[in-house]
């Protein structure tokens, strides 16, 4: 009995054994590679359970998501042979697993061979542009262009490669410093011709303002000169008129506003008792 029950349990280890050998699972995200004594036989892009010859065939596993390559800066020559540092990425994904192992075999290999097609394409672009072009017209036909030269390229190597992007675009640290100390000049010298032309703006508006004052006020001394002369000529015509209706008392009037204006509070004056001015005074006095 112990016997039977020892065979059994052989055999239902043995049935593991053989079943966990032919048993694999592909996750989503992952893309699979059936080999058999080392040479592909089967590729598996869909996940869940499949069946392989136990002992025979083993697999290999490949990631079904988008993965990253963060190029190195790398200097490259523009149409003007002026260096730039460039720092770039790309995003790609393998879409054909048994390409991708037989010609790059892991994931190091192929960025790797991503960054040789990088290269190679952006020194092709940037060497057909200026730097201008590079830094702001061009870069998005620029990026266009390289993203479809090295996807066509990678696919060689069962690579899609989904974007390409420049991160950063700088001068070397000697260019730099030439580019900023010249930007500096022209800024100092527009800031110069800006001050100068606005000196000369201040001038012609200071001018201007003056000659309207002296034009203004030349005119408003003309209506004041006006209007007095016409205020003389009605208070003369008025004094006429009243001289004209009533002599005596348009004299006694004239007269005593005569010693309101002449005679003051503290005013002394020595005249002739018998002059014209105190005749009014003198008849009161007689009287």
């Amino acid at each position: 009995m112990n016997t039977r029950l020892g065979f059994i349990l052989i055999a239902l280890a043995l049935v593991g054994l053989v079943l966990s050998s032919a048993l694999f699972a592909v996750r989503e995200t992952q893309q699979a590679l059936v080999l058999q004594f080392g040479r592909p036989v089967e590729t598996i892009k869909s996940p869940g359970l499949h069946v392989k010859t136990p002992f025979v065939q083993n697999v290999l596993y490949f990631d079904d998501r988008l993965l990253n390559y963060n190029a190195q800066p790398e200097s490259y020559l523009t149409i003007e042979k002026k260096s730039v540092v460039v720092d770039s990425f790309a995003e790609w994904r393998i879409i054909d697993p048994l390409r991708f192992y037989t010609t790059v075999r892991n994931v190091d290999n192929a960025n790797a061979r991503l960054a040789d097609l990088i290269r190679s394409g952006l020194r092709a672009e940037f060497g057909r542009r200026t730097i201008e072009q590079v830094v702001s017209g061009d870069r998005r036909v620029l990026m266009d262009s390289l993203i479809r030269t090295v996807d066509r390229r990678a696919r060689e190597f069962g690579i899609n490669v989904i974007d390409v992007r420049v991160m950063r675009v700088d001068l070397p640290a000697e260019v730099s410093q030439a580019v900023y100390r010249r930007m500096e000049a022209e800024r100092s010298r527009e800031a110069k011709e800006y001050r100068s032309r606005g000196a000369e703006i201040s001038e012609q508006i200071r001018s201007d303002a003056d000659r309207q004052r002296t034009v203004l006020l030349a005119e408003a001394y003309r209506k004041a000169e006006e209007i007095k002369g016409q205020g003389d000529a009605q208070a003369a015509r008025i004094y006429a008129e009243a001289f004209g209706r009533d002599p005596q008392f348009f004299s006694l009037y004239r007269r005593l506003q005569a010693y309101r204006q002449s005679i003051g509070k503290d005013d002394t004056l020595v005249l002739d008792p018998n002059d014209e001015f105190f005749r009014n005074f003198l008849r009161g006095a007689g009287k």
